[in-house]
């Protein structure tokens, strides 16, 4: 059932179903589910009556999660866009409205000069959905970048500016991680160089401009190596279901590391912040045999150990059980206990 709420420029559907707006493609319904064009008609939703109890899910392009079951709440997709150029000269800042597609923007970026989110292309979702996530690829991260968020503050019922430390970004998280029902982010301010030192020392980049024949990178030849590894790598969550990177790179500390690296001299590991060490949980799913492996539909990517996919017909729980039974076995080797990337609901 579809009802008009034209006055928040919005739309409010019951019992809506989820499968065609998460990229696992996974059935799921949601009690109530909403697109809003206007950020300023967010008060006035959440005030809605038969709204104001329900629990919130902001989705994006439902590209970072997986519905093991039916949302008994509110799913609202900020759908609002728009792109200001806030201040030119050598460093840009510039306004993205939350429901900006994440590539798009990244190539605007490029294409306008500016660098900075090179390594960054092709990360499917929204631009609103980045900041959550901390989203991060090839050495990259995008809090780097991020000069401010704008948000809805369920809690003061009002619209808050976040300054970059106020993120509090980390490695895949962010504060609007921490307290999903209270922020709702409805645009970012980046701040972009217009030259900057290229990330070039991760995963192949380099090897990749070799194969371009490109001597003297500039970010747009950056971008365009990530793009061809990326769709190499990663199976097109438009064909097969997934979510890109199912579990994090687990951060060890230097001592752990070190000894775990000595009893396995092949595992990949990269120096991190405040002294910790990243390994590969790629290289960890993969030793446990799991690369490949298909349990009915739900399977993990023979071209990439870290992606899971849906081969079909699978259901978030049957994925979920695919995920919890390769974090066991990790566990149970390694003794380290692999975190998933996605939300899992």
């Amino acid at each position: 059932m579809e009802e008009n709420t034209a006055s928040v420029t919005c739309f409010l559907l019951r019992d809506a179903p989820l499968e065609q707006r998460n990229t696992f493609r996974v059935p799921a319904r949601a009690a109530r589910y909403s697109e809003l064009r206007d950020a300023a008609g967010l008060p006035e939703l959440l005030q809605r009556r038969e709204l104001k109890t329900l629990p919130l899910l902001v989705l994006g392009e439902g590209s970072n999660l997986l519905f093991t079951q039916d949302y008994p709440g509110l799913v609202l997709r900020m759908a609002n866009r728009g792109i200001q150029m806030l201040e030119g000269g050598e460093m840009a800042r510039v306004r993205i409205a939350a429901g900006e597609h994440w590539h798009d923007f990244v190539r605007w970026s490029l294409d306008h000069g500016l660098a900075g989110l090179e390594n960054l292309a092709l990360i499917p979702g929204t631009v609103g959905a980045a900041p959550i996530q901390n989203i991060g690829a090839y050495g990259a991260e995008v809090g780097e970048y991020i000069a401010m968020v704008e948000a809805y503050d369920r809690q003061r019922d009002e619209f808050v500016q976040l300054d970059n430390q106020a993120c509090a970004f980390a490695y895949r998280d962010s504060v609007f991680k921490r307290e999903p029902q209270r922020f709702i982010v409805t645009a970012v301010d980046f701040a972009l160089p217009r030259r900057h030192p290229l990330k070039l020392d991760y995963a192949g980049v380099r090897e990749e401009l070799e194969a371009m024949g490109v001597r003297h990178p500039q970010p747009l030849d950056v971008a365009q190596a990530v793009e061809t590894l990326r769709r190499r790598k990663l199976p097109d969550p438009a064909i097969t279901g997934n979510a890109g990177s199912f579990f994090k790179n687990p951060l060890l500390d230097a001592e752990r590391a070190q000894a775990l690296v000595a009893a396995h001299p092949r595992l990949p590991n990269w120096p991190a912040a405040e002294g910790k060490v990243k390994v590969s949980a790629a290289w960890l799913i993969e030793t446990c045999g799991f690369k490949g492996v298909r349990d009915g539909d739900a399977a993990v990517s023979d071209r990439h150990s870290l992606v899971l996919i849906n081969c079909g017909h699978a259901t978030g729980a049957q994925i979920w059980a695919l995920a919890t039974r390769i974090r066991d076995s990790v566990h149970g080797r390694f003794g380290i206990r692999l975190e998933p990337e996605p939300l899992i609901l």
